[in-house]
């Protein structure tokens, strides 16, 4: 098989899971580019922020014209994890190779339990500035050094953070985790880190595609079975990774 058609393969594969359980599935971006198209995890990490910027624009667009994007309280929450993903996204680029691997399998890890375990997250009415700050600091450091989109965080954590009715949380999230990944990603410009974008671009072409298909998964397979499935690849994908790091 070719890199060209493994891209698009990977690509459809990847946005789809994003499509089909909802925020956070752009995870399986890193593992994706990292074992199947041969990037490095630093270069994984910066290629997953150009795919989580585009295709969380690609995606709040359609949630603006819905009304589901509380443009106030998601600029927020985005403002104070702007610099946290600046200055994490020119360091990620400077730690050696095992250490990100196993970092980001941790991630894909707890992504995974929270996919297997998802609760409804209830807001309690009241809205903390310093929970605030540091929630959207620690979602801005994690989007900015590991190059995910953070929606399985942003998401619960608008909703009993900064009280974002459950409704408008997943739009909303994907303002925050694309401003995010827009500073992160420029915060890495200056790095030494190749992109190969004969491969990029077309894995890129084929995620925004199959996010449209995983839409449509939705409504045909009940979103509890592919939240499941979702997690259940996530888990092995943190194993695979972990395992395959330390030498």
């Amino acid at each position: 098989m070719t890199p060209l058609i493994l891209a698009l393969l990977a690509g459809a594969v990847a946005g789809a899971s994003l499509g089909a359980p909802g925020a956070g599935g752009s995870i399986l971006t890193v593992p994706a580019l990292v074992y199947l198209l041969g990037f490095t995890p630093a270069a994984a990490t910066t290629a997953s922020l150009v795919v989580v910027v585009v295709m969380s624009v690609t995606a709040l667009v359609a949630h603006a014209r819905a009304g589901d994007v509380r443009w106030r309280s998601g600029l927020l929450f985005a403002a104070a994890g702007l610099l946290p993903a600046a200055g994490a996204g020119a360091l990620s680029a400077r730690v050696p190779a095992v250490v990100l691997t196993l970092l980001f399998a941790a991630v894909a890890a707890l992504a995974g339990l929270h996919m297997l375990h998802r609760r409804t997250p209830r807001g309690n009415g009241t809205v903390s500035g310093a929970r605030a700050v540091g929630a959207g600091a620690g979602l801005g450091a994690v989007t900015g050094f590991l190059g995910v989109g953070g929606g399985f965080l942003a998401a619960p954590a608008l909703v009993t953070v900064l009280a974002v009715p459950m409704s408008a949380a997943v739009g909303t999230s994907l303002l925050v985790v694309g401003a995010n990944a827009l500073v992160a990603l420029a915060g890495r410009a200056f790095t030494a880190v190749h992109l190969d974008l004969t491969l990029l671009l077309p894995f890129l072409a084929a995620a925004v595609l199959g996010a449209w298909d995983g839409r449509r998964l939705v409504a045909k397979v009940s979103a509890g079975t592919l939240r499941r499935v979702f997690g259940a690849v996530l888990l092995a994908v943190a194993v695979a990774m972990g395992a395959t790091a330390v030498p």
